[in-house]
């Protein structure tokens, strides 16, 4: 102990810096395990077109409402022509791929390991299965001309801002965030127009979502903000390449 009250009563020009673990080889084994797992991600992910990614709670069972507003809400999108992209887990995550599915649409998940295993949910056509929530989050961005924000904990409120924060920056296109629930997230939208008022976010800031309990209203904008603008349509049939050993 000694040692450290020394540290603390040490003044400016005495200042000591700490020294830590550093493995030049640990870092390098890190970046190319880290580019592998993408270059599979992007593989796995190329040919399933373009996506509405749905966050959302893991932890909500088939009979709660907000399953049941999920797997509405995704059926709505996978109309549209979108595939229904999630983190392939349970709760809202699988009544969003369960309501793509309902309708024929298709249905994608990127799954992450966890110390308490999370399954795959049933009703996926495609899933992969990842390490890193970072890579995960850069694929369910990378693949997706919209958000959708429904109730969930700290993961989901992690992608909602990361996905925010894209768009506000522009680092990624003007696509639209909807946040579906109102009450749920009155306390989150108070909070950021609390943001607002002290001007750590800016005035346009809180044009970037829409925040509706109205599927109708979520298409509608989905229709004007990704399908318009971006030039989608119905898509021909495209052949993977047979010397990649690429699979549709």
């Amino acid at each position: 102990m000694k040692k450290y009250h020394r540290y603390l009563n040490m003044n400016e020009s005495e200042i000591v810096f700490l020294s830590g673990p550093q493995s030049r080889w640990k870092e390098l084994k890190f970046a190319f395990k880290t580019l592998r797992e993408m270059i599979v991600g992007f593989r796995a992910l190329h040919f399933i077109g373009p996506c509405i990614t749905v966050f959302g709670s893991a932890r909500f069972k088939e009979d709660h409402p907000y399953y049941a507003l999920t797997r509405e809400a995704a059926t709505a999108f996978a109309r549209l022509g979108f595939t229904i992209l999630t983190g392939g887990g349970p709760g809202l995550m699988e009544a969003a791929n369960r309501g793509a599915k309902d309708v024929g649409g298709r249905s994608v998940g990127c799954n992450i390991q966890l110390p308490v295993e999370q399954s795959p949910n049933p009703y996926l056509d495609k899933w992969i299965k990842l390490e890193h929530f970072f890579v995960r989050k850069i694929l369910l961005v990378k693949y997706s001309y919209a958000f959708v924000v429904m109730p969930g904990g700290f993961g989901t409120l992690d992608e909602y801002f990361e996905a925010l924060t894209l768009i506000q920056t522009r680092k990624i296109q003007d696509f639209p965030i909807i946040i579906l629930g109102k009450s749920y997230h009155q306390e989150l939208m108070a909070h950021i127009e609390f943001m607002q008022k002290e001007a750590t976010i800016g005035p346009a800031d809180t044009r970037l979502f829409l925040v509706t309990d109205s599927i109708e209203e979520a298409v509608q904008l989905i229709i004007e903000k990704s399908i318009k603008p971006f030039g989608l349509r119905p898509k021909k049939d495209i052949k993977p390449f047979s010397f990649l050993f690429e699979h549709r």
